[in-house]
């Protein structure tokens, strides 16, 4: 079976970041803790997929995504200093979650969900990154597929009603402290 629209797809990979020598590994998925989704459901990056996309059961792959192909490049402008009162329930900072590389979710004036990592905090400021993890980032993914099969009707109902999300770095849904809700460094749902 190959991968295509509605199937169940596990994969393992290292996805290292950077250029030439300097790339870092910045998340395995293994055996154990495997990438797992329904392709075609803009779970994931499109580039991602268009990667993968006809692979069969123990094919290997290797490719890598530049920004414009994943999360663009790292923006100044998204860094904002917002007041510090913003953050207080009940009247008090709560420190246990407002702390320096903490990523918080977040919502704009128009009711967007946002997630951002905390950059440094003052007396009355609280600097907030809002670019994903990866923005500015070439990610090199190089791995296999453990698994296709056809996603059965409970799982895609699963997926979009949002109790699901096998997530990875390849990933654009579920956000938690890493930016990634627990599906890998790529999520932001």
């Amino acid at each position: 079976m190959k991968i295509s629209d509605s199937k169940y797809v596990t994969l393992t990979y290292d996805l290292n970041v950077g250029e030439g020598d300097e790339r870092e590994l910045m998340e395995q998925a293994t055996p154990e803790k495997p990438l797992e989704f329904i392709f075609g459901t803009n779970s994931m990056l499109k580039a991602f997929e268009d990667n993968i996309y006809g692979l069969s059961e123990g094919d290997p792959f290797k490719f890598m995504l530049s920004p414009e192909e994943a999360y663009g490049d790292f923006d100044e402008s998204r860094i904002i200093d917002l007041p510090k009162n913003i953050f207080e329930v009940d009247g008090k900072i709560d420190n246990e979650m407002l702390f320096e590389g903490n990523t918080l979710p977040m919502m704009d004036s128009d009711g967007n969900r946002l997630t951002g990592s905390v950059v440094s905090i003052t007396d009355n400021t609280v600097t907030m990154d809002f670019n994903h993890p990866l923005a500015g980032e070439t990610m090199h993914f190089e791995g296999t597929v453990q698994g296709v099969r056809d996603a059965s009707p409970e799982e895609i109902a699963a997926l979009f009603s949002g109790n699901g999300c096998g997530c990875g770095s390849g990933c654009s849904g579920c956000d938690d402290e890493t930016g990634s809700g627990g599906c890998g460094s790529g999520c932001s749902c």
